[in-house]
């Protein structure tokens, strides 16, 4: 079982998304915005982050630069799960650290396929 911190403004997508999360027997950690994720992240050292871009106070973008220059957090994997899609901002997040990119909507299957890729170390 790993530990995922969920980073989303929404708290429609935080309940989908740790729904997908627990359903497939991990531990879901939340947060409500970039700032928060970044401390969270910090306190908890979780196995992976699912990180929003647009959020309020610090977005998606910069706490996962945050996170990936932080000594104590920089080896944790992060997935960006956002609406933005454009190849500009695909190609931005990584730039920022992300190992991933998954643009919303996206399938149940889709978001297990990617947590597991990413809790096994095959990512």
């Amino acid at each position: 079982m790993a530990r995922i911190l969920i980073v989303d403004d929404s708290p429609s997508q935080l309940m989908g998304i740790r729904r997908i999360v627990e359903k497939l027997g991990h531990e879901a950690l939340t947060a409500e915005d970039g700032a928060a994720g970044v401390e969270v992240a910090k306190r908890e050292i979780p196995d992976l982050i699912l990180m929003d871009v647009v959020m309020p106070n610090l977005n998606g973008f910069q706490a996962t630069r945050t996170i990936c220059r932080e000594p104590k957090t920089k080896h944790i994997p992060i997935v960006l799960v956002t609406t933005k899609d454009q190849d500009t901002d695909r190609m931005w997040g990584m730039r920022q650290g992300a190992k991933a990119y998954l643009t919303k909507p996206f399938s149940e299957t889709e978001l297990s396929d990617t947590i597991t890729k990413y809790v096994t170390g095959l990512g």
